[in-house]
């Protein structure tokens, strides 16, 4: 079972032909989305999709970027829209250190209250991490993030900050950069992360994989993720697939 495991596929790059895309996605052998709604907006089209299609899944959280918009009561909205069975996780939550919109300090205190909601809920967690490595784990180590686990999305550090983030019980998923010349680093800690441990999505619409890259990403591109995973692990494609698809499952609790 090939499961996308990180799309934005509620975005406006998608207002035109979500359908067509879903269904290309579905043709590639893609039989599972995970959707991530990180603000007010998306968290809400986020849940209308969900509704929608039984095959997609959806995270909600409130992404670092956006930190400075959250407002008074918006965590207990998400608390509350937790409640719908197919929400698996809250996220995506983390640091953003690249985009100057949200201060650190704020940045890290909405972080580390969707920590404690999840720890509260018993949910797993999906990090964004740009350019913020050592304070991103810093925090998680604080917060006691390993009670419940989660994925570092769309990984791109180090195999010292992954190892760091596998001994707290999280999986490292891998994206379309896997697929690109110049991505030495994560090519090498994908080698290095354990088979029960390895995830792979799109981000689409972002960081299409070669031969798509600067084009917009859809979903079913996981699939020349998958391709290429198993190349630089040496097995098949079929054994990524199904191993991927068994962890992405059992982290979100997907039957």
């Amino acid at each position: 079972m090939l499961i996308d495991t990180h799309t934005h596929l509620d975005t406006e790059q998608f207002d035109e032909d979500r359908e067509s895309v879903i269904q290309r996605a579905l043709e590639q052998g893609v039989e599972r989305m995970i959707n991530v709604g990180f603000n007010r907006e998306t968290i809400q089209s986020t849940i209308q999709l969900i509704d929608t299609y039984d095959f997609i899944y959806g995270v909600i959280g409130w992404h670092p970027v956006d930190a400075v918009f959250m407002k008074e009561g918006d965590l207990e909205w998400i608390e509350e829209l937790t409640r719908h069975p197919k929400v698996v996780a809250l996220g995506e939550m983390g640091l953003d250190y690249h985009w100057d919109t949200s201060p650190k300090d704020v940045q890290q205190q909405v972080f580390r209250e969707q920590i404690r909601l999840a720890k509260r809920l018993k949910l797993p967690i999906v990090i964004h991490n740009r350019d913020a490595h050592h304070d991103v784990v810093q925090i998680l180590k604080e917060e006691r993030a390993s009670e419940i686990g989660g994925v570092m999305h769309c990984y791109s550090g180090s195999w010292e900050t992954a190892k760091q983030c596998l001994d707290m019980n999280f999986y490292i998923s891998f994206g379309g950069p896997i697929t690109f010349k110049n991505a030495k680093q994560p090519k090498e800690v994908l080698q290095k992360v354990p088979m029960d441990r390895l995830l792979v999505e799109t981000d689409c619409p972002y960081l299409a994989p070669h031969p798509n890259r600067g084009k917009r990403n859809e979903t079913g591109f996981v699939k020349l993720v998958a391709l290429a995973a198993a190349e630089l692990r040496g097995v098949s494609f079929e054994e990524i697939v199904l191993q991927t698809g068994n962890n992405a499952k059992k982290l979100f609790g997907i039957n």
